[in-house]
């Protein structure tokens, strides 16, 4: 990519929720023009995006028509239309990642047999079309099946323990994955530019919320052992190198009671579980991905900081315009750094922020972060 890319060039972002608004804060840094594509004439992107334009992400003539307004696409969301990036790709507009990942990766059934055929450990699966094939495997619960497309956010997965639990199952091209008896989830984001160049970020601890199957806490670094650390980040590598993407991608993977490394899920794009390093790392995820597909030396990827961040869920109870209580007392906490993604209304479990907690030892950090959690609370 020539350095001239500040020139009037103009950036366009498939998706205009809060990881293409954090995308565009850096992109100010870079003097990069963004046109953002969203169905929501309210998404958080809409007033800080120099070009808003509201239409459908997976209908063909929209996609294609926004593309060819800009020099180069690229995501936040991976269910866009990808026959209209292949048009576009071939018509000489790059398309960052690349179409062919996108659809690969939209499908959980191909992403699985990625693994297969390049030897990157998952845990055990099964591809199946419908609910009757379930049967076909009731010597192997429990399983989490998971739709092949469309899931997003914990949508799209149920739990499987038995055959008593059919009725709960989806009736649709599904994978059967067999559930693992892991002792935690971590994430290792990984960067590659148009060159090859490659870079992994720290791998990062995962803390779920049982109820809505979100990320809530992120601990940053991950409390394993050197051997686990270098596996994950191995296999993070050897995924970019394989697929050959151009951009951002979020690996994220189990560690068993037996410290395997196990592929769950991958996202060729920004990521949850990279927002800590906006403050914790001393590049961010999202300048990464700009420097990735700008084709730029991709940035410096160690921690700065050990770092919690803290995912701001909607409350239960609560439904409509969005209040913050306790915002002011969670400001006077000395490394706490606040992003509210501009979302007007709340729901159950939306995610509406973040925190990002930095300090020089990881367990001050953690005792902040569920202070925070405590104080800080989205309400109607």
């Amino acid at each position: 990519m020539q350095t001239d890319f500040y020139d009037n060039f103009k950036l366009g972002i498939l998706g205009g929720g809060q990881l293409g608004r954090m995308l565009i804060q850096q992109a100010i840094n870079y003097n990069i023009h963004i046109s953002i594509l969203d169905p929501d004439k309210n998404a958080p992107c809409k007033d800080i995006a120099n070009n808003f334009i509201v239409g459908s992400l997976n209908d063909y003539d929209t996609v294609y028509a926004f593309g060819k307004q800009v020099n180069m696409l690229t995501i936040e969301i991976e269910h866009v239309n990808v026959e209209a990036l292949r048009k576009l790709e071939e018509e000489g507009i790059p398309v960052f990642p690349q179409p062919s990942i996108l659809k690969m990766i939209q499908d959980k059934g191909l992403q699985k047999q990625f693994y297969s055929e390049n030897n990157i450990p998952t845990p055990e699966y099964y591809l199946i079309e419908s609910k009757s094939d379930i049967l076909k495997h009731a010597n192997k619960f429990p399983f989490f099946q998971k739709l092949r497309k469309g899931g997003y956010d914990g949508k799209g997965v149920v739990k499987l323990s038995d055959s008593t639990k059919l009725n709960d199952a989806f009736d649709a091209p599904s994978v059967l994955e067999k559930i693992i008896n892991f002792k935690k989830e971590i994430s290792v984001i990984v960067a590659r530019n148009q060159q090859g160049e490659i870079k992994t970020f720290p791998s990062v601890e995962c803390d779920f919320n049982p109820e809505a199957n979100l990320v809530e806490f992120l601990f940053s670094p991950a409390s394993h052992n050197v051997e686990v650390e270098e596996k994950a980040q191995e296999i993070a590598h050897n995924i970019a190198k394989k697929l050959g993407i151009v951009g951002l991608l979020a690996v994220e993977m189990f560690i068993t009671q037996n410290d395997e490394v196990l592929v769950n899920e991958i996202a060729p794009r920004p990521h949850n579980s990279g927002h800590q390093t906006i403050e914790g790392n001393y590049t961010s995820q999202y300048e990464q991905h700009l420097r990735a597909i700008l084709d730029l030396p991709l940035g410096n990827t160690e921690i700065i900081s050990p770092s919690v961040m803290i995912n701001l869920l909607g409350e239960k109870g609560y439904d409509g315009n969005a209040q913050y209580q306790g915002l002011e007392e969670v400001l006077k906490i000395k490394g706490a750094h606040v992003h509210l993604y501009g979302k007007k209304t709340t729901k159950p479990f939306r995610k509406m922020g973040h925190v990002t907690v930095v300090d020089e030892h990881i367990h001050l950090a953690k005792s902040k972060a569920i202070l925070i959690k405590n104080t800080l609370k989205v309400i109607a």
